[in-house]
């Protein structure tokens, strides 16, 4: 059972061509059921990374020329909230490939494009998003992974950490300092030099195959380098986190959206003393704030994926406070989640401790809580000053 968060409104409730009822059953179907035990088991099964592929949903914003359905940002959203509604690490896979896919094609090379694109399409190839790092988290300023020109183009020394999928991707997309600028790099995951160690016992997402990735004396051609040295910071890395914010806001309302229907479930069935705990006034006080604070959350992200789809450059700004608004909110429906469910809260018999867990990581990844709050605010305040 879904409770719906929202009606259509303005076009944030839309489902172009029935794209997001499909969606809806092959999560219903093929994720939600299982994503306890691949939270478990801490890994996603290849099955599933293939039939991704075959439903067109690693990259469908690619015009279809380049394998892609030119699916707008504003469905692409609503794809993502789905997936994140049956399972946080599912959606964090397709995060990072869509920002290691949306960079080949915003800024690579025609050589580049036909060589990536096809595949990166297909999910025959997966993306790894490598910027942070053990002692500098994504502070891109304190990057220690450096890349030296050669006679041969690059040789590449550095190591990135916490990278989503590293343990199967095929592609990382790997931020370095090239004479005290930033730079990213295309780099096949089985060039001679990369070393990959799997991240085990995490928190929250754990099925997202979380990696270690240490570069020794990679060496990789010019045709590596995407866009001119020393470019990055203000461009690739710019467009690509947006991508990734927005991702994981979108997730997030599917984060919510789960909580409260788990709750809703729960609660209809679940007997204290005379009558269910739906009949407890405190409990539906807790399942109207998860829908308030989910509807409020969907729309703001139906207007971030507007803007992306206009070309909007406000799309950056209202991309922050979406995810900082969906984050919280579904950090606190988690939490409410496993209060409501008590003692089977804590049990990988019920979702909620699952999605407490996974709430939490979308507080930390993209831009934590605290970082976004510092930059609306100081939006806000140039907005004054104007």
């Amino acid at each position: 059972m879904t409770v719906p968060l929202t009606e259509a409104a303005g076009g944030a409730g839309a489902d172009p061509g029935g794209v997001l009822d499909d969606v809806r059953g092959f999560v219903e179907s093929e994720i939600a059921p299982h994503a306890e035990e691949w939270d478990q088991n801490e890994r996603l099964p290849p099955k599933l990374l293939t039939r991704i592929g075959e439903l067109g949903l690693w990259a469908p914003f690619l015009p279809a020329g380049l394998g892609g359905a030119g699916m707008t940002w504003a469905t692409l959203g609503r794809v993502h909230e789905e997936i994140g509604r049956g399972c946080s690490s599912v959606r964090s896979f397709l995060t990072v490939h869509t920002m290691v896919t949306w960079t080949v094609q915003r800024w690579g090379t025609d050589g580049q494009r036909e060589r990536w694109l096809p595949r990166l399409a297909t999910g025959e190839l997966l993306g790894a998003f490598c910027l942070t790092e053990p002692d500098s988290g994504s502070d891109a300023s304190a990057a220690g992974t450096v890349a030296e020109r050669v006679a041969s183009g690059w040789v590449i020394n550095g190591e990135k950490k916490w990278m989503t999928a590293g343990q199967v991707a095929g592609l990382l997309l790997v931020f370095c300092r090239t004479e005290g600028n930033m730079s990213a790099f295309l780099v096949p995951a089985d060039t001679p030099g990369v070393e990959i160690t799997p991240i085990t016992g995490v928190m929250g997402t754990r099925a997202s195959m979380l990696a270690r990735i240490v570069l020794r004396d990679v060496n990789v051609g010019p045709d590596a380098l995407v866009g001119p040295p020393g470019w990055a910071a203000a461009t690739v890395m710019t467009g690509a986190l947006d991508l990734g914010r927005y991702s994981v806001a979108c997730g997030s309302v599917g984060i919510l959206q789960a909580c409260l229907d788990a709750c809703v479930a729960y609660t209809s069935r679940r007997t204290v003393r005379d009558g269910r705990l739906s009949e407890l006034q405190l409990i539906r006080r807790k399942i109207s704030d998860m829908v308030v604070s989910g509807r409020a959350a969907r729309l703001l992200c139906a207007e971030a994926g507007r803007l992306k789809d206009a070309d909007d450059p406000a799309t950056i700004m209202a991309t922050w406070v979406a995810k900082y608004h969906a984050s919280t909110a579904a950090s606190a429906a988690a939490s409410d989640a496993v209060q409501i469910h008590g003692a089977n809260g804590f049990s990988a018999a019920y979702p909620a401790a699952r999605l407490y867990r996974d709430a939490k990581v979308a507080e930390v990844i993209e831009g934590s809580t605290e970082l976004q709050q510092l930059t609306i605010a100081e939006e806000a305040y140039r907005e004054v000053a104007r």
